[in-house]
């Protein structure tokens, strides 16, 4: 991890939980971090002085791609990008309105791809850089009540597992970490109640980034936190009707919190 120091690393979705914390940790280990954020605050809300630079990106604006060639024609290239941006809703299927869906989708798996797209050839040219992103369980295990989220996350699963093959001719390196619950603010109230009342685990910010960081030197391709997460993630890719079985024992309890979160103003 001291390989770090004196790099520069592109960092999205910087402004909270996980990827404040990821912020944290690059700046202790010396890193110069470009952080990307819809609306850039004053640097001094920001940990490292002139090693954080803030940029402005839109990560659900179509434009998203001429954004990110701005950012490298005015800070350079990075030596490796890390996307921990996402959003989500707990809402039954029916919920899901046009607006969140085009939001959840753009920011969680559109933004990945078109990251990756534009940092690829000055990558291929150097003869190197790094991509990680950070994914979910839940983009390994579809869960009432977060079917659009599920989906965003099981297709950018797809999506760094095929870029991982088509790089693998190359010195590129690409990583995906897959958190289980995280103690954050994309959580509401609801959310945090639930994993309560249905015993689940949830990490700190600061421990998934602590796994993150692990990650970018780590010859491990993807990585799956918690127990027993992984676990039922390898149970749900062979056995999945042993996991339907289980969720349908928590569904009452999960349309419960469900119909208190439709009912709330």
């Amino acid at each position: 991890m001291n390989s770090l120091h004196d790099q520069t690393w592109l960092l999205i979705g910087a402004s909270g939980g996980i990827g404040r914390a990821v912020l944290d940790r690059l700046v202790d280990l010396g890193a110069t971090v470009i952080i990307a954020v819809r609306q850039p605050q004053p640097l001094h809300q920001w940990p490292g002085g002139s090693r954080v630079i803030p940029v402005r990106l839109d990560l659900a604006a179509q434009d998203l791609g001429a954004q990110l060639k701005q950012v490298i024609t005015g800070h350079g290239l990075p030596d490796g990008m890390i996307h921990c941006a996402g959003v989500n809703r707990f809402v039954s299927a029916e919920g899901n309105d046009d607006l969140s869906l085009r939001e959840i989708l753009d920011v969680n798996l559109r933004s990945a791809m078109v990251v990756a797209r534009e940092l690829l050839p000055g990558f291929h040219r150097r003869g190197s850089g790094t991509l990680l992103f950070v994914g979910s369980t839940f983009g390994s295990i579809g869960y009432p009540g977060y079917s659009a989220y599920c989906a965003s996350k099981f297709g950018l699963r797809g999506f760094v597992e095929a870029l991982r093959r088509e790089l693998a001719d190359t010195r590129l390196c690409v990583r995906y970490v897959a958190p289980r619950a995280t103690r954050t603010d994309m959580n509401g109230s609801e959310v945090e109640a639930l994993n309560h009342q249905l015993g689940n685990h949830m990490d700190a910010p600061e421990k998934v980034a602590e796994h993150i960081i692990s990650a970018l030197s780590g010859r491990r391709a993807t990585t799956f936190l918690g127990w027993p997460e992984k676990l039922f993630i390898r149970i749900n890719a062979l056995l999945p009707a042993l996991v339907d079985k289980a969720l349908r024992k928590q569904l009452p309890i999960i349309q419960r919190f469900l119909k208190k979160g439709a009912a709330s103003p």
